[in-house]
């Protein structure tokens, strides 16, 4: 199938050859048909697999084809919800790549940056909002942001905003919209909340899956490395100096654990960059275009920085810290191997992560590789580590002084 194939016009046509777009993706030859027909949908997808383009491409024809009088004034006739400020911008993006022969107005708001310019734009008229959830309602209750005339809702990354919590402002956000608008819900997961949010939601949604998220990539080469947890540092650069080269995309459980290992990786002359939460967008931003043009090698993430980031040509992916949640896992390592080259992901376990290794293998269905030669083997014999305060006196089984003398409150 080639994308005349999918009812789109010639503007959009000529955008996306000039993009280098060859044939859709399987994503995109599902959805497209369905968006242009008016259909709610719920697309469980991977990072990677062309989403953006499949609810973009649909909905810049949509509008075209339904464009107000300029005399009426530009009103906000799509939103697109997302978790993050690096996703916000690469919709915004893309909106503007896909619609470069439209005369259809697109801007972008997210927290983290100065809200006045924000409000300037979005006050000229605009036709195409991509948004944050919480800067979008706070722009709302400014009066600057009036979703009236919503024609189509998009929710992207659905399972990473349950996961921080925007859960409650998304249910705020479809209310203030009008009930006969057209929602597309994309997650890469469907864990019971979203089911129960596009239940209460979408009205007769048509589901699509695409590449399951429990089929880890094929070509990917993973392998696992047993580690005492205080010697996953010391493997991180035992292996940078032997076997890993290329670009590298590290992850991190926390945000102070990313921070940490930028700070010793610095120290022992690798040039590495780290997005997180905490950053500002403009160290965030740059971070990544340090990384993209070759300037850093190693970039150290958390999951909730990186999803939605669009980096290609990444040659290896390392699993600093096992992700507790399995599907984590097959969207870290399909970071890499993609567009049909071969990838390498590595993974450090240390022995309180045994259990999350046994769910990601139930997930995936596969047994992952291991590698014992490495200088820093676990003891298979070892139990988790606990991790006490410096300087802690404590002992198992021996209480206090006071706590002795504590007696249990009536309150």
């Amino acid at each position: 199938m080639q994308f005349r194939d999918l009812q789109l016009n010639k503007p959009i046509l000529k955008a996306i050859t000039e993009s280098n777009y060859q044939n859709p993706t399987e994503v995109q030859e599902q959805v497209i048909p369905l968006v242009l027909e008016k259909k709610d949908i719920i697309v469980s997808a991977q990072t990677g697999t062309g989403k953006t383009a499949a609810f973009a491409l649909p909905i810049l024809k949509l509008l075209f084809d339904k464009q107000d009088a300029p005399k009426k004034g530009k009103k906000i006739r799509s939103l697109i919800i997302c978790p993050t400020r690096e996703l916000a911008i690469q919709i915004n993006e893309s909106f503007k790549t896909y619609g470069k022969y439209y005369n259809l107005k697109t801007t972008v708001v997210y927290g983290g940056a100065s809200i006045e310019p924000q409000k300037e734009v979005l006050k000229k008229g605009i036709d195409i909002l991509i948004a944050t959830p919480g800067r979008l309602l706070d722009l709302h209750k400014q009066d600057v942001v009036h979703l009236d005339f919503i024609e189509t809702l998009v929710l992207d990354e659905a399972d990473l905003m349950l996961d921080m919590g925007f859960i409650d402002d998304i249910k705020k956000i479809e209310r203030l919209c009008p009930v006969n608008k057209q929602i597309l819900l994309f997650s890469a997961t469907m864990p019971l909340k979203i089911q129960q949010l596009a239940k209460s939601s979408l009205n007769d949604p048509v589901k699509i899956e695409v590449s399951p998220v429990s089929s880890a990539a094929k070509s990917v080469d993973s392998v696992l490395y047993y580690v005492p947890k205080p010697k996953k540092i010391e493997l991180c650069l035992h292996l940078l100096r032997n076997n890993i080269k290329g670009s590298i995309l590290i992850f991190r459980r926390t945000k102070f654990g990313v921070d940490k290992l930028e700070k010793t990786l610095l120290n022992n002359n690798y040039y590495a960059v780290s997005i997180h939460g905490d950053k500002t967008q403009i160290a965030r931003e740059e971070a990544l275009n340090k990384f993209k043009n070759k300037e850093a090698n190693i970039l150290i993430a958390t999951d909730v920085a990186s999803r939605g980031i669009d980096i290609s040509n990444l040659d290896v992916v390392i699993n600093f810290d096992i992700p507790n949640i399995p599907e984590t896992y097959v969207h870290r390592i399909g970071r890499t191997g993609r567009a049909g080259e071969i990838g390498n992901a590595y993974s450090f376990c240390s022995a309180d992560e045994k259990n999350y290794i046994i769910e990601i293998q139930k997930l995936i269905n596969t047994v992952i590789s291991v590698e014992d030669d490495h200088p820093y083997p676990l003891d298979p014999k070892a139990k988790p580590e606990v991790h006490k305060k410096k300087g802690s006196k404590y002992k198992k089984g021996r209480k206090s002084a006071a706590a002795k003398k504590k007696k249990k409150r009536w309150y």
